[in-house]
């Protein structure tokens, strides 16, 4: 027999395949008495948690004996009726003295801030290494991401990504039809797994995004942690007059206001726009100008300096 470690961290002898599971009796019984304690302490006969979690009596007090092999499912439900996460029922450490607990309690029920400044604290990485040399452009339709970030990564020698076009390579379909099927909120949630996705797998890059996922808290602050995040802004009228010029005339279709709401959309996300590292104004400059302008930027600022 070999020696394994169980959930506490214990070593022990393993069993020989067709033995009883030890380790899974004893998961079994712990979980029994934590449900029974957490129903004691918040003063909860087992009939009202049996109505709560829709688990009957008579299993309840085979779970709080350690006796009943409780499904995910169900022990979710009188983890539930408890007020409590299932973790706390099944996990290596005790949920009324484990400081752990206490602190990820405290971290989850935190303002924005506050968990920000835990996470500096905590993280080993410095800013600069969690960023690598990854660079994403943000801003509106026609401040000339696509453009200048193909043109920049042609220059310099490192991959150019569009967000979109890797959400549609990994969905199989067009980023109009996502939104026509899942709408805007299975969109966002492809785009935060596509940010991802471009975080695990480069170190180097230019990432070209969409101008409203900096109004996605969780999707941006990924953004701002993991690339030198760079602002290309314009003129409202050459953001207009940039998207028509590609041949999108929605901006303007049916919308005689659609200018009012261009200027208004930006004010509503300059001050998100402004939170990135640094930013480039594009307005009334060639296309050229701009792109020596964005490679003395990255130069500069050694975005692309291996930390």
């Amino acid at each position: 027999m070999g020696e394994i470690t169980n959930f506490r961290g214990e070593v022990v002898t393993a069993q020989p395949e067709g033995a009883p599971d030890l380790a899974a009796s004893e998961l079994i019984q712990v979980v029994g008495e934590r449900v029974r304690k957490a129903r004691e302490l918040k003063g909860l006969p087992r009939r009202v948690v049996s109505e709560l979690s829709g688990v009957s009596p008579r299993y309840l007090a085979q779970l709080e004996a350690g006796e009943g092999n409780i499904s995910i499912g169900l022990l979710k439900r009188v983890a539930l009726a408890l007020d409590h996460r299932i973790e706390w029922l099944v996990g290596d450490e005790d949920p009324w003295t484990s400081e752990v607990l206490r602190v990820a309690d405290l971290y989850r029920t935190a303002p924005a801030e506050t968990r920000a400044r835990v996470m500096e604290v905590l993280s080993p990485e410095s800013p600069a290494s969690l960023r690598a040399r990854r660079i994403c452009l943000i801003g509106l339709r026609g401040a000339g991401k696509s453009s200048l970030g193909a043109m920049a990564g042609q220059k310099l020698h490192i991959p150019f990504v569009e967000l979109n076009s890797e959400i549609e390579d990994h969905s199989g379909m067009p980023v109009n039809e996502i939104v026509a099927l899942y709408g805007q909120e299975g969109y966002r949630l492809l785009e935060a797994r596509a940010v991802d996705r471009v975080i695990a797998t480069h170190d180097t890059m230019i990432l070209a995004v969409a101008g409203g996922i900096v109004a996605e808290p969780e999707t941006y602050k990924a953004l701002l942690s993991h690339f030198h995040t760079i602002w290309l802004k314009a003129s409202p009228d050459e953001h207009m007059a940039r998207v028509r010029a590609q041949g999108d005339t929605r901006p303007m279709a049916g919308n005689p206001e659609a200018m009012e709401h261009l200027k208004s959309l930006l004010r509503s996300r300059e001050a998100l726009y402004e939170r990135a590292q640094a930013k480039l104004d594009t307005s009334g400059k060639p296309l050229q100008a701009s792109l020596e302008e964005l490679l003395a930027l990255i130069r500069d600022r050694e975005f692309l300096k291996a930390s």
